[in-house]
C-alpha cells in the first residue's frame, strides 16, 4: 500500500484527495446538523421541505416554501372569507400547512409521472371553471384583459396563476390515481339514503334551565362558604372607581362666534380630494337565474341549461320586451324575480366574476347568452351603463362646506380647550371656569364604561381619566360637541365585597355552577321515570316538566328548545316508534323524547335521491381514502426529519402566537 502511494501516480493522488476531502465534509455536517439548510433561519422563510435517504438532512432544502407566499396566500384567504383584518394571523399558520401539504402532494405526484403540460392549463382555462369569464362566447378576451382579472381576483402575476393552475390539475390527477378506484354499490346507496331519509314525530319533554336554576336556594352557610372557597374571584370583584373635577363646553360656548369657510377653502378643498368625488363605472341590470344545485347531477345541469336556453330563445325573439314578465314568471332568484329580474345599479366587484364581466362588457340595452356561476345559469341585460367620472364642485359644495365647517369648529374647540387647561394647571379649574363663565362638575365616583353628565359623549374622558395619574396637571377630553378640562381628584382601588354587600351576586354564582350537575340529576331523573311508567306525558306532569310536539321532522331540521337534531340529538332517528329516548343534554336546558311516528324514505324518494346521494358518499370515500393516503405521507416526512418549520419567523407574523 506504501509503494503504491508513493508511485508518481497523478491519477492516483487525485483520487485520495476526493476521498480525504468527502470525509472531512461528512465530519463537518454530521457535527454540525443542518449546516446547509441556513435558509431556516432566514425570516422569509416559512419552511423547508428536505431530501429524503440517509443524507437528506445534511444536502440543502428541496423546496422552500416562502413567508411571503403564505402570507398572500392568507390574505386571499381572508379576503375571500370577507373577515377583519385581525384574524390574519390566526390564518397564516393554517396557509403555511396548505402550502406544505401542497408540496407534498406536488412530490408524490411528480414521483408517479403526474405532470401537466401547457397545453393542459390552456384547456383548463378554456372550459374549466373561469372559462366562461376568459372565453365568453368561445372568445379569449385578451392578454391585457386576462391580466387585469387575475390580479384583481387573485392579486397574481399571469405566471403565478397558471403555475397555481398547474398545481391544482397535477393534485386533481392525483387525488384520482389514489381514489379513483373508489366505488359504492347500489345497495350502499340506497342504505345511506334510507337512513338519511328518516323522519320522526316525537312527543318530548322540556325541563326548562332558567326554571331550574331558582330551585338552587343554598343556605347563608353554604353561600359563606363559597365566597371563602372562590376568594380569589371576588379579590377584585368591586371595580376601581375614579373621580374627576371637569369643566365641559360645547361648541356654541367657543370664543368668536361661528366659523366661517371662503370659496377660496372650498375650492382648494376639492382640488385636494377629487378621489372623494370619483364616480365608478356602473351598469343597471337585470337577469334570469336558473339555478343549479352545487352537488347537481349532470342530468340535472343539461336539463337547467336547456330551460334556460328556451327562456332566452323567447326574449330573443320578442327582442326583450318580455324580459321582465319571463323573469317573474322563470326566475329563481327570490331577491329580484318580483321585480322583473331588476338588480339596479351595480358596481364591479360586487358580483361574481363571470356576472360582472358579462353586465360590464355589453352595450346598453344588449342581452348576454347564458352566464354560468356557482348558482346556476344567468340570463343578463344591461339596461343602461355609466362610465367613471368625477363629481362637478357644484354637486358637493355643500358637502365640502359642511366638512370644513365641522374641522374648522373641531381645532377651534380644541385650541380653547388647550387655553383653559394651560390657565387652569396656573390659577386652578374653579378660576379659570369663573373667568370664561363655565362650571366646575364633580363627577363622583365612577367605572370604566360609565356616562358623566353635561356631555353628550364622556367615553374619552373616562377612558382618559383612567389613564392619568392622580395629581396631574388638568387634561383635555372631545366630548363629541366640545370638550371637557378635566383633573384626577381620586382613585378607589378594585377590593374585594363584603359578603352582605355582594350577596345577591354571590347567590347567582353558586346557582350557574350547581345548575349543570342538577339538570344533568333531573333530566336523568326524567328518562328514569318515563321509562319505568312507560308513559312520557305522566312523567312529565309529575317532574313540571313542559310537553311539546316535534312535528315531523328530517335531521337536519331545527325543534324548538333542542336545535337541529343531527347535531343535538342523533341518537332520535335510531329509535323506534314508542321507544323512550335517554336524557338529551342541550345546554340550555334538558330533554327527553317518544318517538310517535317513524318515517323511512319510499322506493320514488330514494330513486329521487339516488345519484345526488352516490355523489355525496363517493366524495366523501375518496376523501377519507385520500386523507388517509396524505396523513401517511406527512408521517413519512415527520418520521424522515424531512419538515422544518422556521417557529421564529412564524411567531413573528402572528404575534407570538401558538403554532400547529
Amino acid at each position: 500500500m506504501i509503494r503504491f502511494l508513493q508511485k508518481d501516480n497523478r491519477f492516483v493522488k487525485a483520487i485520495f484527495v476526493i476521498i480525504i476531502t468527502v470525509a472531512c465534509v461528512t465530519m463537518v455536517i454530521t457535527l454540525i446538523p443542518g449546516i446547509f439548510n441556513s435558509q431556516a433561519t432566514n425570516s422569509d422563510v416559512f419552511a423547508t421541505i428536505g431530501y429524503g435517504g440517509p443524507l437528506g438532512r445534511f444536502l440543502p432544502a428541496k423546496d422552500t416554501i416562502t413567508m411571503t407566499a403564505v402570507q398572500q396566500l392568507a390574505s386571499r384567504e381572508l379576503q375571500q372569507e370577507n373577515l377583519p383584518d385581525m384574524y390574519l394571523r390566526f390564518l397564516i399558520p393554517q396557509a403555511g400547512q396548505g402550502l406544505i401539504q401542497q408540496h407534498l402532494e406536488m412530490d408524490a405526484a411528480h414521483k408517479l409521472g403526474i405532470h401537466a403540460t401547457n397545453a393542459d392549463v390552456r384547456n383548463f382555462l378554456h372550459t374549466g371553471e373561469w372559462g366562461m369569464v376568459l372565453f365568453p362566447h368561445g372568445k379569449y378576451i385578451g392578454d391585457q384583459a386576462y391580466a387585469q382579472f387575475i390580479s384583481q381576483q387573485f392579486n397574481l402575476s399571469r405566471t403565478q396563476f397558471e403555475n397555481e393552475v398547474r398545481s391544482q390539475i397535477e393534485q386533481d390527477r392525483l387525488r384520482g390515481l389514489i381514489s379513483g378506484a373508489v366505488t359504492v354499490s347500489p345497495a350502499e346507496v340506497r342504505a345511506a339514503y334510507t337512513q338519511q331519509g328518516i323522519k320522526i314525530n316525537f312527543q318530548y319533554a322540556v325541563l326548562d334551565s332558567n326554571t331550574l336554576r331558582k330551585t338552587i336556594n343554598p343556605t347563608d352557610a353554604q353561600l359563606q362558604a363559597y365566597f371563602k372557597a372562590n376568594a380569589g374571584r371576588y379579590a377584585n370583584a368591586i371595580a376601581e372607581t375614579r373621580t374627576v373635577n371637569y369643566i365641559a363646553f360645547d361648541n356654541s360656548q367657543i370664543p368668536g362666534g361661528p366659523t366661517q369657510v371662503t370659496n377660496a377653502e372650498i375650492q382648494q378643498y376639492y382640488s385636494q380630494n377629487q378621489s372623494q368625488y370619483q364616480v365608478p363605472e356602473e351598469v343597471k341590470v337585470r337577469h334570469i337565474l336558473i339555478a343549479v344545485k352545487q352537488d347537481a347531477s349532470p342530468a340535472q345541469v343539461a336539463a337547467a341549461k336547456a330551460k334556460a336556453q328556451g327562456i332566452l330563445d323567447q326574449i330573443r325573439k320578442d327582442n326583450g320586451k318580455n324580459f321582465a314578465e319571463l323573469a317573474k314568471k322563470y326566475s329563481d332568484d327570490p331577491g329580484s324575480a318580483a321585480q322583473g329580474g331588476e338588480l339596479g345599479w351595480i358596481k364591479k366587484g360586487v358580483t361574481v366574476p363571470a356576472f360582472q364581466h358579462a353586465a360590464f362588457s355589453q352595450s346598453a340595452g344588449q342581452i348576454s347568452g347564458l352566464v354560468r356561476t356557482q348558482f346556476g345559469f344567468h340570463i343578463i341585460q344591461t339596461e343602461a351603463k355609466q362610465a367613471a367620472h368625477l363629481k362637478p364642485l357644484s354637486d358637493v359644495k355643500a358637502d365640502i362646506l359642511s366638512t370644513l365647517m365641522q374641522d374648522k369648529t373641531a381645532q377651534a374647540a380644541q385650541d380653547y380647550a388647550l387655553q383653559l387647561a394651560k390657565q387652569a394647571a396656573q390659577e386652578g379649574l374653579a378660576k379659570t371656569a369663573a373667568a370664561h363663565h363655565l362650571a366646575v362638575t364633580n363627577s363622583g365616583p365612577f367605572q370604566q364604561g360609565a356616562n358623566l353628565p353635561n356631555m353628550e359623549d364622556s367615553s374619552k374622558l373616562v377612558a382618559e381619566a383612567f389613564a392619568a395619574k392622580q395629581g396631574s396637571a388638568p387634561e383635555i377630553a372631545n366630548t363629541g360637541n366640545g370638550f371637557a378640562v378635566f383633573q384626577l381628584t381620586n382613585i378607589d382601588p378594585a377590593h374585594a365585597p363584603t359578603f352582605a354587600s355582594y350577596k345577591s351576586h354571590i347567590l347567582s354564582d353558586y346557582r350557574d355552577a350547581h345548575l349543570p350537575a342538577l339538570m344533568a340529576a333531573k333530566t336523568s331523573e326524567l328518562a328514569a321515570k318515563a321509562h319505568s311508567l312507560n308513559n312520557l306525558a305522566q312523567a312529565a306532569k309529575a317532574m313540571g316538566a313542559t310537553l311539546m310536539t316535534s312535528g315531523l321532522v328530517g335531521r337536519t331540521e331545527q325543534v324548538p328548545e333542542i336545535g337541529e337534531l343531527e347535531q343535538v340529538a342523533p341518537s332520535l332517528f335510531t329509535l323506534n316508534q314508542g321507544d323512550i329516548s335517554k336524557a338529551i343534554n342541550t345546554g340550555s336546558s334538558g330533554v327527553v323524547a317518544q318517538i310517535t311516528q317513524k318515517q323511512f324514505p319510499d322506493a320514488a324518494d330514494i330513486q329521487a335521491h339516488f345519484e345526488a346521494t352516490r355523489q355525496q358518499l363517493l366524495s366523501q370515500e375518496r376523501d377519507q381514502m385520500f386523507a388517509v393516503f396524505l396523513t401517511n405521507l406527512e408521517h413519512e416526512y415527520q418520521k424522515e426529519g424531512r419538515i422544518h418549520i422556521n417557529q421564529s419567523a412564524v411567531s413573528l407574523a402572528t404575534g407570538g402566537g401558538s403554532q400547529s
